[in-house]
C-alpha cells in the first residue's frame, strides 16, 4: 500500500454520471520499470504532496460544498513548482511553505521531481501515464536564462518564445494542451492580454483498465441518493472480487486497482450518519495514511456507478488562502528569477480536469495554467463601450447633482 504513485490517488466521491463507451485498453508499450526504494528526498516531495493534495481539495470543498469536485494536486504542484525556480525572497519561502517542501533546497526540490516523473511514467506497462511541461513567454519579453535552464532541465519543458500579440498564439497554446490530454482539455486560455508575459503549463494524462473490469451486463439503472433526499438514476456497475478494504463506524474504503497493480482508485463511502463535507474536514494526511495501512484483501460486492466530469476551477483565491497571496500582489510578488527588472506577479492559476469511469477503466486528464503577468505594461488608451444591451440612463443636473430624470432601457423603439 506504500508504493508512490498513491501521491495522487484518485479522492473521488460522488460526480455527475454520465455514460460513453471507449476503449480503454493499456496502450503503453513502455518496458516496466522495476519498483525501487524512495530517495530521502523524494520520499519528501511524496509526502509533500499528500499533504499539499488534501489541503487543497479541502479548501476547494469549503468554497464549493455542494459542487462535484475533481482536481490533480500533481499537476497543480509541478506547475507552481516550475514557477518556484522563479521566485525569490518571501515569495518563494510563501509558495514553498504553501507546497509544503519544508527544508528542501531549490535543488533538492527539482531534482525529486524529475526522478519522481521518470519513475511514475514508466511505473506500469498496462497504464498509461503521461506528464507534459511547457513555458510560453512573449517574444519581446527577457526571461532569465537560468530559469529556462533549470526547468527545461529538471521539468522537461518545452520552451517557447511566441508573439503574444498574434491571435494565433491562443490557438497555439491550446493546441499543446490538447494535445498532451489527449483532447480531453481543447482550452485552457481564452485570450492574451497586453500585460500577460509568460504561461507556464502543466498537463497530465491518464488511461488505465482495471485489474478486474466490471461486467458491462451486469450495469442497471439504480438510484443515487443526494445530499438533500432527492433520488436520480444512475448506471450501477457491479462485480464480485476480492479488493483492498477497510470499515469503521464512519466509512468504507475499498482499493480498485488498475493493470499491473502500481496505480488504483481508492474510493472512500462515508456511513449514512457521516455527512460528508465533514468527514473531508477531517481527512488529514495522517488520517489518510492510516486508512492505507489498515485496508486487508477481502472478498465482496461492489456497486460503482458509471461517471464523467469535466471540471474547472481558477485558483487563486484558494492558493491564496493557503498562504501563498503574495505571489498574486503586483506590489509585493517577487519573480526577479524570471526577469531581474521585477514587477512580475502571477495573475492566475487555472486548473481543469477531465474523468471517465466506466467497466473497464479511467481516462482522466488535468491541465494547470500559471500567467505571470508586468505591472510595468503600459495600459491600453481609450476605451470601447458599445451600448448594445440593455442600459440605465439619468438626466441630471450637474451643479447640484440633482436627478432630474433615471430611466431602464431594455428594447429602444423610434417612432415619428
Amino acid at each position: 500500500m506504500h508504493k508512490p504513485a498513491y501521491m495522487f490517488i484518485l479522492i473521488i466521491m460522488c460526480f455527475s454520471l454520465h455514460n460513453c463507451t471507449k476503449d480503454l485498453s493499456p496502450v503503453n508499450d513502455k518496458p516496466k520499470q522495476q519498483t525501487r526504494a524512495l530517495t530521502q528526498n523524494e520520499t519528501q516531495i511524496v509526502e509533500s504532496g499528500k499533504t499539499f493534495g488534501l489541503k487543497l481539495f479541502k479548501k476547494i470543498v469549503e468554497e464549493q460544498p455542494d459542487s462535484n469536485i475533481f482536481i490533480s494536486p500533481l499537476s497543480v504542484s509541478m506547475a507552481l513548482g516550475m514557477t518556484l525556480n522563479g521566485a525569490d525572497g518571501g515569495t518563494y519561502e510563501a509558495m514553498r511553505q504553501t507546497l509544503e517542501f519544508n527544508n528542501l533546497t531549490n535543488q533538492e526540490i527539482n531534482k525529486s521531481y524529475q526522478s519522481l516523473i521518470e519513475l511514475f511514467i514508466n511505473l506500469d506497462q498496462k497504464v498509461l501515464f503521461e506528464i507534459a511541461n511547457s513555458i510560453w513567454y512573449r517574444n519581446s519579453f527577457q526571461v532569465e536564462q537560468p530559469f529556462l535552464d533549470t526547468n527545461q532541465a529538471y521539468f522537461d519543458a518545452e520552451i517557447s518564445a511566441l508573439d503574444f500579440n498574434d491571435p494565433a498564439s491562443v490557438n497555439i497554446i491550446n493546441n499543446w494542451v490538447s494535445d498532451n490530454t489527449h483532447e480531453k482539455i481543447k482550452k485552457i486560455i481564452d485570450n492574451i492580454y497586453p500585460a500577460s508575459v509568460m504561461f507556464l503549463i502543466n498537463a497530465i494524462y491518464f488511461r488505465g483498465s482495471w485489474s478486474y473490469e466490471f461486467d458491462a451486463d451486469a450495469t442497471q439503472i439504480k438510484p443515487f441518493h443526494k445530499k438533500d433526499g432527492s433520488l436520480i438514476n444512475c448506471k450501477m456497475m457491479q462485480t464480485r472480487n476480492a479488493f483492498d478494504y477497510y470499515e469503521d463506524d464512519e466509512v468504507q474504503i475499498v482499493d480498485l486497482p488498475y493493470g499491473a497493480g502500481d496505480f488504483s482508485m481508492t474510493i472512500l463511502l462515508p456511513k449514512q450518519q457521516v455527512e460528508l463535507n465533514s468527514f473531508i474536514g477531517n481527512l488529514e494526511e495522517n488520517r489518510w495514511q492510516k486508512y492505507l495501512t489498515a485496508m486487508q484483501s477481502d472478498s465482496g460486492n461492489l456497486k460503482l456507478p458509471k461517471f464523467k466530469v469535466e471540471y474547472k476551477l481558477k485558483m487563486n483565491d484558494v492558493l491564496s488562502a493557503m498562504g501563498m497571496a503574495v505571489a498574486f500582489s503586483p506590489e509585493q510578488a517577487d519573480f526577479t528569477r524570471i526577469n531581474k527588472q521585477g514587477g512580475l506577479f502571477i495573475s492566475k492559476v487555472l486548473h481543469k480536469t477531465f474523468v471517465q469511469v466506466d467497466e473497464e477503466g479511467t481516462e482522466a486528464a488535468a491541465a494547470t495554467v500559471v500567467e505571470i503577468k508586468n505591472t510595468s505594461v503600459e495600459p491600453q488608451q481609450g476605451f470601447t463601450m458599445v451600448v448594445n444591451r440593455p442600459f440605465i440612463y439619468v438626466i441630471r443636473e450637474r451643479n447640484s447633482q440633482s436627478i432630474l430624470f433615471i430611466g431602464k432601457m431594455e428594447a429602444p423603439e423610434w417612432t415619428e
